[in-house]
């Protein structure tokens, strides 16, 4: 995985005030975290950052004050209604270091002829791998597959030095039959019906 390179500045104002401030010269707030070390408060340029978040578990080579430290995202915020950033914490790791993170699931191929619908479970599969060697997204293949059929975590295919973080047997994508709306519409009107008699 690629690394995404992130000029940082520390920060000392606080407060729902200056992280206005901080949104109005484009640049997001943030925390940096990890490692037994105190809290760090930070500011990261947004356009650039806003960017790098594209790739899930992206890896952000941060230069602070002359230092250079790698850190994942653990948690973003972002405005419910406009989408813009408005907070982020970040994890700091070390190159070899094992960390636990969700990594996409993304299915392809089509199910069999009927009428069937795949539901994700999980849409992210929890996994332990290396910090600097993340992968972007787990690739499953749900070709041929009908109703009743599930995906399990360990089905799903693991780069070399990547292990499940969820017990094998945790159902991850499952393929339901569709149910057709003529009984379920027949089951609406003897519930009416019930309720009626129910009130006479």
């Amino acid at each position: 995985m690629s690394e995404v390179k992130l000029a940082t500045e520390v920060r000392s104002e606080f407060g729902k005030g200056a992280a206005r401030r901080i949104r109005r010269d484009s640049k997001v707030p943030g925390v940096l975290y990890g490692h037994g070390i105190d809290p760090v408060h930070v500011t990261l340029p947004g356009h650039e950052l806003l960017l790098a978040l594209r790739t899930p578990n992206v890896l952000l080579a941060l230069e602070i004050e002359g230092k250079k430290e790698l850190a994942i995202p653990k948690a973003v915020q972002r405005d419910p209604l406009k989408g813009f950033l408005e907070h982020v914490d970040l994890l700091l790791v070390k190159r070899g270091e094992k960390v636990t993170v969700e990594v996409p699931v993304v299915a392809e191929g089509e199910l069999a002829p009927g009428n069937f619908l795949l539901e994700h479970v999980l849409n992210a599969l929890p996994v332990e791998a290396e910090a600097t060697h993340i992968p972007e997204s787990f690739t499953v293949s749900v070709e041929g597959l009908e109703g009743g059929a599930s995906v399990l975590a360990k089905d799903i295919p693991l780069p070399k030095g990547t292990t499940l973080a969820v017990e094998d047997d945790t159902v991850v994508l499952q393929i339901l039959a569709a149910q057709a709306e003529e009984p379920a519409a027949e089951a609406e009107t003897e519930a009416a019906e019930g309720e009626v008699a129910a009130e006479a």
